[in-house]
């Protein structure tokens, strides 16, 4: 009786750790978000990115001017320095695609599949996440851009250049 007690107990911690671990969604990397999301028809979204700084991002802390940015933080080396990635390597195992789309949208693992994806209440679901409105998507850009580096931010015109909207039907 005691040891199906104990060996109940080893498969049911076994069962939760493997639920835990497959309800972790993992970043796919911008790669993944290409396949997709670089016709006219899905609204050009990948080479609107891939054109735009935060596509650069993480290049930009080898720059002469991170490095001023980083000695006046006191930071030694801006391209491994948490300060720096969080906003200009988010995604830490894609850090080297500066911004990438999963950091604004959320971990793809469990969205990126094209069924899950062309239904967008069940992407959503599965982790999508989708900025709900300009004030929505303001708050969520001046997480890194609020005063960065002493530089004024102009949502307005920094949106222009970087909205991605699927084309209306």
């Amino acid at each position: 009786m005691k040891n199906k007690l104990i060996i109940g107990l080893v498969v049911l911690v076994f069962a939760l750790a493997v639920t835990a671990y497959a309800q972790t969604p993992t970043y796919v990397g911008s790669g993944k978000c290409q396949i997709c999301h670089k016709t006219e028809k899905q609204g050009q979204q990948y080479p609107i990115w891939e054109k735009s700084n935060h596509a650069k991002a993480f290049a930009a802390l080898s720059s002469p001017g991170a490095a001023a940015n980083a000695q006046a933080l006191g930071v030694q080396d801006p391209t491994t320095d948490s300060k720096c990635l969080k906003c200009h390597g988010p995604v830490a195992e894609f850090k080297a695609e500066g911004v990438t789309c999963e950091a604004c949208h959320g971990a793809g693992s469990d969205y990126k599949a094209l069924g899950v994806m062309k239904a967008k209440d069940e992407a959503i679901k599965k982790g999508l996440k989708i900025l709900d409105g300009p004030e929505a998507i303001k708050t969520w850009c001046l997480t890194c851009h609020k005063d960065a580096h002493g530089k004024s931010f102009d949502f307005t015109a920094a949106w222009d250049k970087i909205k991605h909207p699927i084309p209306a039907k």
